[in-house]
């Protein structure tokens, strides 16, 4: 249990610097898209009322992005570009942080167990599994590549 814990603090550190970065980032970019030469741009009454509900609503949004693959981070980019006030992210960023380093803590210690005992009692196997860990992987990058390829070219032709 003290492998668990201290993996899952360890993690919990990563996702609050990591995650807290992407917020200061997308904070100093909206502030700066604020003050440039497309400022007039930027500030319609579309943008101020999603501004608002992110303000408001987006910090059960900051939370529940940490649950989910690739989300997280442009939901705290978003979350600072929008100027979230800190008093709302801080405490989605603690309970989310805190869910996804217990999750990655224990499913994933748990993961690197199981193949550490596939590779030492059949090595085969070991192999085996991540080749085809890393076929599906590129299965699905490959595919989605192709799916999006033609929306690209539809888009694209469109436009002209």
């Amino acid at each position: 249990m003290d492998r668990v814990a201290l993996t899952a603090a360890g993690l919990y550190a990563i996702v609050l610097l990591r995650a807290g970065g992407t917020f200061a980032v997308g904070w100093l970019a909206g502030a700066g898209a604020r003050r440039s030469r497309f400022a007039g741009r930027i500030s319609s009454a579309k943008l101020r009322r999603a501004e608002r509900a992110i303000q408001r609503w987006g910090a059960p949004v900051v939370a529940v992005s940490f649950l989910t693959v690739g989300f997280q981070t442009a939901a705290n980019f978003l979350a600072g570009s929008m100027r979230m006030p800190l008093p709302r992210y801080l405490p989605a960023l603690f309970v989310g942080g805190a869910g996804w380093a217990l999750i990655y803590a224990t499913a994933g210690l748990g993961a690197l167990e199981v193949l550490a005992r596939l590779f030492a009692e059949r090595t085969v196997l070991g192999v085996a599994a991540v080749a085809a860990l890393l076929l599906v992987v590129c299965g699905v990058a490959v595919y989605r590549r192709r799916v999006a390829a033609p929306a690209h070219r539809d888009a694209a032709a469109e436009e002209s």
